[in-house]
């Protein structure tokens, strides 16, 4: 006879698989890229549309351009520094 594995408590729960931090790292690691790029995209766009609105061919999209960049190392540090500091808590 078998052993039985259920001691009458009801169903077990199964086994925790530790994918949940590989999701989270992998996550991360598709959403950085993407967060810098967003930004230059976006400040590129608005300044290229502002260049032809106004005639001053590469100024606004020189300048919203690197504002954009700013932006997104700014957004990418916070990033950085927020899963570093739960990762370490």
């Amino acid at each position: 006879m078998p052993p039985e594995s259920n001691s009458g408590d009801g169903p077990q729960p199964p086994p925790s698989v530790p994918w949940g931090k590989f999701a989270r790292q992998f996550a991360a690691a598709i959403e950085l890229p993407f967060i810098l790029v967003a930004d230059v995209v976006i400040g590129g766009g608005i300044g290229y549309w502002l260049d032809g609105r106004f005639h001053t061919s590469p100024l606004f999209l020189l300048v919203l351009g690197g504002l954009g960049f700013a932006a997104g190392v700014k957004q990418l540090l916070r990033a950085f520094s927020t899963r570093t500091s739960r990762r370490d808590s």
